[in-house]
């Protein structure tokens, strides 16, 4: 009987120390999360501050290639809330001599949806000449709109416009990806959803992070990954 007590009391601590050390690991794994996505959030946010500039200071910039505004959802042909600042911020921009070409980048690839015209469309009737008004209708996500200003239009000097969330990942991107760029940001109001669109932000950054390092990764999980991401951060 004593030794029947004995190997229950045993198979007891057996059992705690078992659960204790899954539960360390669980701890300890989830501490490694929290330092990792919040190093690259710090790294993004300090590291590209001081390339956010007021409309002013911009226009104090010289041999800019283009003005760069990001796509946002739009309704129809009416660009949302979001857009709609982005666009006013590109216009005032342009208007100020900051450079003589508006690049449009977004989504232009559906029959029913397109950002870049309705972005076009926006900005000529604010009396932007269309001439001087770029489209790249492949801007699909943030990492694909500043490689593509680079690799398909050239570009060595731009500045960037879209909201300060989503500048701190931009601005990162094109650091890495070798353009000198500055942002101006857009945030002419409060926004709905503003609170879920931060975190997810926070899981955008880490994703265009992995991006930048592993490059054009076309076709495989991570791009597929991608979008799906910036759909839920920037589309709204």
């Amino acid at each position: 009987m004593r030794n029947s007590g004995k190997n229950r009391r045993g198979k007891r601590c057996w059992f705690f120390r078992i659960i204790t050390g899954i539960l360390k690991i669980i701890i300890a794994a989830a501490a490694l999360f929290v330092l990792v996505v919040g190093g690259i959030n710090l790294d993004m946010i300090v590291g590209t501050s001081g390339r956010i500039l007021t409309q002013e200071e911009a226009a104090e910039l010289t041999d800019v290639d283009y003005i760069l505004v990001l796509g946002a959802s739009v309704r129809g042909t009416e660009p949302s809330a979001m857009l709609k600042d982005r666009l006013d911020v590109g216009n005032s921009l342009y208007e100020a001599g900051v450079s003589d070409t508006l690049l449009m980048s977004g989504d232009g690839s559906g029959q029913y949806y397109n950002e870049v015209n309705t972005m076009k469309l926006y900005s000529v009737q604010a009396g932007v000449p269309e001439e001087q008004i770029e489209e790249d209708p492949l801007g699909l996500c943030t990492y694909d709109s500043i490689r593509r200003v680079i690799e398909e239009y050239d570009a060595e000097k731009i500045v960037i416009v879209t909201q300060k969330y989503h500048m701190y990942r931009a601005l990162y991107i094109a650091r890495r990806l070798g353009v000198e760029a500055y942002g101006v940001t857009s945030d002419a109001r409060t926004y709905s959803d503003q609170t879920s669109r931060e975190i997810r932000e926070i899981a955008a950054r880490c994703k265009d992070f992995f991006m930048v390092w592993l490059g054009d990764c076309s076709g495989t999980t991570l791009e597929k990954l991608t979008d799906r991401i910036e759909q839920l951060s920037a589309r709204y």
